[in-house]
């Protein structure tokens, strides 16, 4: 196979995946060693460059999006971009659960200082977070953490994107 032949395939796979594809499984699909892969997806970024799309990495995978100047116009097709905002309590829950993660609801509330159920339970319906086990602790509680959906969501390649916490 040639250098375009594989960017054509990876391009193309990209395109027609609903998730993130990483570069260990297109490694797989083209039977590459996966340390060539982010240097074939460089290539075709560069050839996007001028473009209206845009490989960008996210959840620990790459995906192919519209770039974010040509939303208005994507917009005027009737296909909004935007999803329902999360409420206040529901922002405030992933965010606890985003830094502190694994965490029980228990210590959830104890930082926000209300009860947490409905926002953990929303977070939960939206995928954004999942149960990474229980707590060794009294009652065995359960800890929550953020999920892959979490990371594609907010445009994260990984919890290292996530801003420097800052306390006051």
């Amino acid at each position: 196979m040639t250098l375009q032949e594989a960017e054509q395939i990876i391009e193309a796979l990209i395109f027609a995946s609903d998730e993130p594809l990483s570069a260990q499984r297109l490694a797989e699909l083209l039977e590459l060693e996966p340390v060539s892969i982010p240097g074939l997806v460089e290539r075709i970024q560069k050839r996007h460059e001028h473009g209206g799309l845009m490989i960008r990495e996210v959840g620990g995978g790459y995906q192919l999006v519209t770039k974010p100047e040509i939303a208005p116009w994507i917009e005027k097709l009737g296909r909004p971009v935007v999803h329902a905002p999360l409420s206040q309590a529901s922002t405030e829950t992933l965010a606890i659960i985003a830094y502190r993660q694994p965490v029980t609801k228990a210590e959830i509330e104890d930082i926000r200082g209300v009860r947490s159920d409905s926002a953990v339970n929303n977070l939960l319906e939206r995928g954004l977070i999942c149960e990474l086990g229980r707590k060794d602790a009294p009652g065995r509680p359960i800890l929550y953490g953020v999920t892959e959906k979490f990371l594609v969501h907010f445009g994260l390649k990984s919890l290292d994107d996530l801003p420097p916490l800052s306390i006051s």
